[in-house]
């Protein structure tokens, strides 16, 4: 044994060697990297390419809960799902309240019953007006000694101011379009009791059946109508009326007589101010428009009752 060489105990060592500064693990990360890249780009290119239809088609898709999906319904708490509550109270039997149901119960106006608000504030308008103007005569000692010819009431074109001839106390000059003194004061009074309400007006003229020597072929009543209407315009504007409000003046002759039953009576020689309401408006602005003024209605006892 003692003969027997010593061997000697050799270590090996092996050096291992990375394969760069970080291995391969950025390779992986840049993989990631583009795939996501490629993913992006994708969805962009297919949202930018998919019709708007389409897209709320995948939104609601993506809104829609899992047990709607499964069970059916518009909600979650829907009383039309197996499951039911829902809402604010789970105990609840009868489900969610949709919003579309709470709209449902908010009250719908439409243009007829925005029409009728106007109209009906229109009225109430007019017929405040006709009280001013009542007051005014009362509380007026010259036009309360003429208020049996003052004479105001409602009709389907809205406030309806005349202003009569009585036997002994006419408003103009006899066969002429001149004011007597009183009767600009009473325009003046209603002239500025009209700028007011927004309203325009219509003003007609209006003669009794006594023709001119001359008849209908020169100077006639028809032209005294029309220049009595006229006069009464200009003097409602020196009232300080608004020019603008006037929408028409017209001469009718004798042709819409206020005492049907006696075509001289000198009540028939009147002016007639309508102020109209909004249709009465609309119905005259047209081309062609027309205005009933309603006198044809009027008994011939109304001046008795006034």
């Amino acid at each position: 044994m003692a003969n027997e060489e010593v061997r000697p105990i050799i270590v090996k060592r092996i050096k291992k060697v990375a394969g760069g500064h970080h291995g391969g693990a950025w390779k992986i990360a840049y993989a990631d990297f583009v795939t996501a890249m490629m993913a992006f780009f994708l969805l962009m290119w297919l949202l930018g390419s998919t019709t708007k239809g389409t897209l709320q088609g995948i939104a609601e898709y993506f809104q829609t809960p899992l047990k709607v999906a499964l069970a059916g319904g518009e909600g979650s708490g829907d009383s039309s799902s197996v499951i039911k509550g829902g809402g604010k109270d789970l105990t609840m039997s009868e489900g969610q309240v949709k919003k579309s149901d709470a709209e449902k119960n908010k009250k719908n106006y439409s243009l007829k019953d925005a029409e009728a608000a106007l109209a009906l504030a229109d009225s109430a308008r007019l017929k405040a007006l006709k009280e001013k103007i009542e007051a005014v005569i009362d509380s007026n000692p010259t036009l309360k000694q003429y208020k049996k010819q003052l004479l105001l009431d409602m009709t389907t074109d809205g406030l309806r101011i005349q202003i009569v001839d009585e036997q002994n106390r006419p408003m103009f000059a006899s066969a002429k379009a001149d004011l007597q003194p009183y009767t600009k004061e009473i325009l003046h009074e209603i002239g500025l009791s009209l700028n007011e309400v927004p309203n325009h007006i219509s003003l007609s003229g209006h003669t009794d059946a006594a023709p001119y020597s001359s008849g209908d072929r020169g100077y006639s009543n028809w032209e005294l109508s029309s220049d009595r209407a006229n006069a009464s315009r200009r003097e409602l504007i020196l009232g300080g009326m608004d020019e603008g409000k006037v929408l028409r003046v017209v001469g009718l002759s004798s042709a819409v007589l206020f005492n049907k039953d006696d075509p001289y009576d000198p009540i028939n020689r009147r002016i007639s101010i309508i102020v109209m309401n909004k249709a009465a408006e609309i119905s005259a602005s047209q081309d062609g428009g027309s205005i009933d003024v309603g006198e044809s209605n009027v008994q011939a006892e109304e001046p008795a009752s006034k």
